[in-house]
């Protein structure tokens, strides 16, 4: 006999069932299955459970502030216009569904208000900056102005000037300091455990958030047993999302949550039931 269960009592059953249960955070959205950084792709990510919500936000040359990667529109429109030098008008004539597949046709660069009225009741939304300091003050003001609980705000950047800027101005936000590993010509680990701890308290972070290659338990728990938090981006394989939930980060960002929070909720079941 077949039965029907109801979509709340899913979203539920794939919520985390602990408190110490990593986040699960949609990159760009739920970014595989629909354009990255636009409302569409946002609003299948809270479909497919996600806890949290991470995007790429630019300041517009008539200080409106907007949802995109990278600096220049050519990627994903097949036009040039530099986010920085173009008015808010001028980008929402570009189509940045198509290039992802005629379904998402029309789908237009959309502002972080417009963002930020997507978030249900406890979610989160990850803003990571990807241009300077300048764009603070609007941030703040945009942040104030949504309906949302300032603990559902956390502003991300690899800018330190960024984080600095913001901590001069509120202290009502999380912020976590992205980095990317890599090894120096001596094979070591750049950043280092001592500058990551430095940047932290020079930048007021709450946390930090990495790449996943040349991570360790050892070092996640050595950052945490200081007093931050570890986050890890950005994972597509339930192996790995498993491994980094057993080391304990805060968070898990990635372009399939539905897929990973069905992987880790699966594994989480079956330790239960063997226990």
């Amino acid at each position: 006999m077949r039965v029907n269960v109801p979509i709340c009592v899913l979203f539920i059953a794939l919520s985390p069932m602990f408190a110490d249960e990593p986040m699960i955070v949609a990159h760009r959205g739920a970014s595989k299955d629909a354009p990255e950084n636009t409302i569409p792709a946002f609003q299948l990510a809270w479909e497919r459970g996600a806890d949290a919500i991470e995007g790429d936000f630019h300041l517009t040359k008539d200080g409106h502030i907007v949802c995109f990667h990278d600096a220049h529109t050519k990627k994903l429109t097949g036009q040039t216009l530099h986010i920085r030098n173009s008015t808010l008008a001028e980008l929402q004539k570009l189509d940045v569904g198509a290039h992802h597949s005629d379904k998402f046709k029309g789908t237009v660069i959309p502002t972080l208000a417009e963002v930020l009225a997507t978030i249900p009741d406890g979610k989160t939304i990850y803003v990571e900056i990807k241009c300077g300091a300048e764009i603070v003050p609007h941030l703040l003001k945009e942040l104030k102005n949504s309906e949302l609980d300032p603990k559902q705000m956390v502003v991300i950047s690899f800018k330190e000037e960024v984080m600095k800027a913001l901590a001069a101005m509120t202290s009502s936000y999380k912020t976590y300091w992205l980095t990317k590993f890599r090894r120096d010509k001596s094979g070591q680990r750049t950043p280092t455990r001592d500058s990551i701890l430095k940047t932290l308290v020079r930048i007021r972070a709450a946390g930090i958030s990495t790449n996943s290659s040349l991570v360790n338990h050892a070092l996640i728990q050595d950052i945490q047993k200081q007093g931050y938090e570890y986050h890890v981006w950005t994972i597509d394989d339930p192996g790995s999302a498993q491994r980094f939930r057993q080391w304990g980060v805060q968070s898990i960002t990635t372009n399939i949550p539905g897929k990973i929070r069905h992987h880790l909720s699966s594994m989480e079941g079956g330790r239960r039931h063997k226990d």
